[in-house]
This record gives C-alpha cells, structure tokens and sequence, in this order.
C-alpha cells in the first residue's frame, strides 16, 4: 500500500488518454510540465534562442521558459530558417523535453528532427483539449496520459 504522503503521479489519479500522432520519435517515455499556447510560434522572428523563450510581446507565452516543459501549440509560422532556431535552442540548453502541434509543419518537424526533440501532432483531436493541461506523459506507443 501506498504511503499517503507520497506525491501524486500519473498512476495515482484518474488520468485522460489520448493519442498523438508521432512525427519525431522518443527515445524514451517523456513526462513533463505543460507549456500551452493557443496562437502559432514564428520560431525566427518571436523566439529567443539564448533564453529559450517567446521573444514576442504581445505572444500569450511571452517571456515564458520552456527548457525541459513540453511546448504545445499549433503550428510554426514563418521563415524556414526557424528550424535552426530550434536547434540553437537545443544547443544553448533551453529547449523544450518534446513538442505537440495540432498537425505538425515542415519548419518544427525539420528543427525537431535536427535537434532530436520528440515531436507528436494531434490529427484526431483539437489542441484546446490540452489548454488546462498542467502535465502529460507521452509513452513509446504514442499514448499520452494528461494530468489536468
């Protein structure tokens, strides 16, 4: 039995399934702290690579950290040249532990693929599921386990 003072997990309540779809595959189970957004991320333009934040102000995840938070948003626009931010992030330390888009572009699936960032998109469900997500573990078989 269970010591009553162990902190919750994702095995000690009543979690949501659902399934992604994987576009950059994990090398391992991923679990991690939420970082959500609405509104696409224009990678060149909008992102600090050095800090590993949303550079853009008026951004809804401005000046918010995502090294090791999984990072769920739309989609990327802009330039093609925003993989190499993503992989500048992941070189600087600052990158997110994995990505979730609703259906994932070039420009993200390149970066992730460069900087072997685990990437999923959602092609059966909406992203806004995921708006009061606090946590999410993202299992090998493309299952993930959202903790509300």
């Amino acid at each position: 039995m269970k010591n009553a003072q162990e902190p919750k997990s994702f095995n000690a309540i009543r979690p949501r399934i659902a399934r992604v779809r994987c576009i950059v595959e994990a090398s391992r189970v991923i679990e991690g702290e939420v970082l959500f957004s609405s509104s696409p991320i224009a990678f060149l333009q909008g992102v600090d690579p050095e800090k590993g934040i949303v550079s853009e102000k008026q951004h809804e995840i401005y000046n918010k950290p995502f090294a090791n938070k999984i990072l769920v948003f739309p989609n990327t626009v802009g330039s093609s040249v925003g993989a190499y931010v993503i992989y500048r992030l992941k070189e600087n330390r600052v990158a997110p532990r994995a990505m979730i888009n609703q259906v994932s572009d070039i420009i993200t699936a390149s970066g992730c693929a460069l900087s072997a960032i685990p990437l999923f998109d959602l092609p059966n469900s909406k992203i806004s599921e995921l708006s009061k997500t606090k946590e999410i573990k993202i299992e090998k078989n493309s299952q993930i386990i959202v903790r509300s």
